[in-house]
């Protein structure tokens, strides 16, 4: 191994170390009260080292989203190649893999969720905020030509597949924020997984040509 390699290993290693700090701090903490210098100090690292590797916190925040849509992008594209199953018969599953990026990580999914509707996006990189919109828009681009292929079919209504798959993720992200948002007031209320279900068994219905 040369020495550019390892210094890039390093790098990567180091990078990754941040990352795992600024999770548990983002947990115990939340966005707004966490600091750098918490993340450094759960890190072991000096608060400067933290700006080598991240301009400011809400890059840190936005860099741990690219884990979960990179696990969002394995999962679709597994669906994709799956040669068992109709294109109808690959609805179930579609929700099910959605569910199931939830569970990979639900603390940095439930983030991913607020930082679309948030100002955070505007103190991003220019790198990293491509990184994103090339992940989301690889991930929501399958699920569009999924939709396409079932108008195309005859077994999903005939409406715009950018659409069905925008509402998809609306229902996804939206029941996800609901749900969790009454946790906080009571923590034993969750029913995320039945309303997701209940949620996902009506928008699948509801595509279903011939359903109205």
């Amino acid at each position: 191994m040369g020495i550019q390699e390892r210094k890039e290993k390093e790098k990567e290693r180091r990078r990754q170390q941040i990352m795992v700090a600024a999770k548990r701090v983002f947990s115990t903490r939340g966005f707004n009260r966490a600091t750098m210098e918490d993340i450094a100090r759960e890190a072991e690292l000096s608060p400067g080292t933290l700006y080598l590797y991240f301009k400011n916190k809400d890059e840190l925040y936005a860099s741990l989203s690219l884990r979960v849509l990179h696990y969002l992008l394995i999962r679709l594209e597994h669906l994709k190649k799956e040669k068992n199953l109709t294109t109808e018969e690959k609805l179930k599953p579609l929700t099910e893999a959605l569910y199931d990026v939830y569970t990979f990580d639900p603390l940095t999914i439930i983030n991913m969720f607020h930082l679309q509707s948030s100002e955070t996006l505007k103190n991003l990189s220019t790198e990293l905020m491509d990184e994103i919109k090339t992940l989301s828009q690889k991930a929501l681009g399958i699920i569009t030509v999924f939709f396409q292929e079932g108008i195309d079919e005859g077994c999903f209504i005939d409406r715009n597949p950018v659409a069905l798959a925008d509402i998809l993720w609306s229902v996804f992200s939206g029941i996800v924020l609901w749900e969790e948002s009454k946790k906080i007031v009571d923590e034993r209320k969750d029913y995320l997984k039945p309303t997701l279900d209940i949620g996902f068994e009506i928008f699948c219905r509801g595509i279903r040509a011939g359903s109205r």
